[in-house]
């Protein structure tokens, strides 16, 4: 879920003494940044069992969302990119990881489709949001320069707590898988499948 603001109407002498463009080059973004690069590194790890080097990866990229918003808080480092692309980098780490485990058969086929088909709703509406919110001309080579900023996205505590528990999900099945347990749907491993639907659809995609 995500709430979007768009800067309000003021007038030319004011919006004059805004900076054009912002640094995107920070300590923060470059996190986020990094983990967006990890997710595909721990799908393929995934993918050919490699189950211990995808969780540590994966532990990697868990501790980079905790610690960008930190040091970008504290050091008056926030971005208006920053707001787009470290959700972006929580569903991109979430997206893969859902393929991932379904090919592996960790993750039921209907769950993954649910996970991602709400994600696309979600991916749409940021692409939709960054459209209406860029200051004009409107182009494509404006439209992908993130140093312009355009409107925050600010994801809903809601949202925050259902992906946080949705990786923590993530990294529990890793790591079954790293120690070996059975995933089998009526093995052990069922009531871990059942918190998957419940974390999955407890809340609306978009608000």
């Amino acid at each position: 879920m995500l709430k979007c603001y768009s800067r309000p109407l003021l007038p030319k002498r004011i919006l004059a003494s805004f900076p054009v463009h912002e640094n995107i080059y920070t300590i923060p973004n470059i996190l986020t940044f990094s983990r967006l690069i990890a997710a595909p590194i721990i799908g393929y790890l995934t993918i050919h069992e490699q189950h211990v080097a995808a969780l540590v990866l994966f532990i990697y990229a868990g501790a980079t969302d905790l610690v960008d918003g930190w040091i970008a808080r504290k050091w008056n480092l926030q971005t208006v990119v920053g707001t787009v692309i470290d959700p972006m980098a929580d569903k991109t780490l979430m997206t893969v990881l859902t393929v991932s485990l379904a090919m592996k058969g960790a993750m039921p086929l209907s769950l993954a489709a649910l996970i991602l088909g709400r994600d696309v709703l979600l991916s749409i509406a940021a692409v939709y949001y960054r459209y209406i919110s860029l200051p004009p001309p409107k182009t494509l080579a404006r439209y992908w320069d993130f140093s312009l900023p355009s409107a925050e996205v600010h994801p809903t505590g809601i949202s925050k707590v259902n992906t946080a528990l949705q990786l923590g999900l993530i990294g529990w099945t890793m790591s079954t898988m790293a120690v070996g347990g059975d995933l089998g749907w009526w093995g052990p491993e069922g009531a871990l499948k059942a918190m998957w639907y419940v974390f999955a659809t407890r809340a609306p995609p978009i608000s």
